[in-house]
């Protein structure tokens, strides 16, 4: 391995998605000053990808696929800023992934309404290249869907509702999440 070009790449790359990133992927502190703020990013599916798998600061990442016209999605989000509330501070953090479409004016201002009445304030993202549909990119057929990623950016686990007989609760991802924070382990 090229160890100096290896540090010239990681470090250009980490330079641009610093650029690029109106929100890192840091967990909750008591002391943070952006605790109150709601935002929605806009990323395309490649620096979307980038930013998990470069997230340095977090033990644990959840990242939940939600869309303003699923109502399964809204009625369990509140689970999700529960995990935030709960968690963040001990090392996890949240990201909500929109798949409303971005060229819809309304959705995405409903998406924005919708974090903010739930008090949102940790990542917000929706896609929003033309980089395909985000239900192939997740390879899942419904939403709402959690992934677990460890400390390396690596998906570790996955909460779908693609199969009708197993659908997943959030309860189950808290304890998954409650039990890698505690014993840090970072492989299924």
């Amino acid at each position: 391995m090229n160890l100096p070009r290896y540090a010239a790449v990681a470090a250009v790359s980490l330079a641009g998605l610093l650029a690029s990133a109106g929100h890192d992927l840091t967990p909750a502190r008591a002391d943070d000053s952006n605790a109150g703020s709601v935002k929605l990013e806009r990323l395309s599916w490649s620096d979307f990808q980038k930013r998990i798998a470069s997230n340095t600061q977090a033990k644990w990442t959840v990242v939940d696929a939600w869309a303003t016209n699923c109502g399964p999605c809204k009625e369990n989000f509140p689970h999700l800023v529960e995990l935030h509330k709960k968690y963040g501070s001990k090392g996890l953090a949240v990201v909500s992934l929109s798949l409303d479409d971005p060229t819809d004016e309304k959705a995405v201002a409903d998406a924005e309404k919708f974090l903010k009445e739930k008090k949102a304030t940790f990542t917000n993202v929706l896609l929003s290249d033309d980089s395909g549909d985000g239900f192939d990119k997740l390879n899942i057929s419904a939403i709402p869907a959690v992934f677990l990623y460890g400390p390396d950016g690596k998906e570790v686990k996955r909460f779908t509702m693609d199969d009708p007989n197993n659908q997943f609760t959030y309860e189950e991802v808290e304890r998954e999440v409650a039990s890698r924070l505690a014993d840090g382990k970072a492989s299924n």
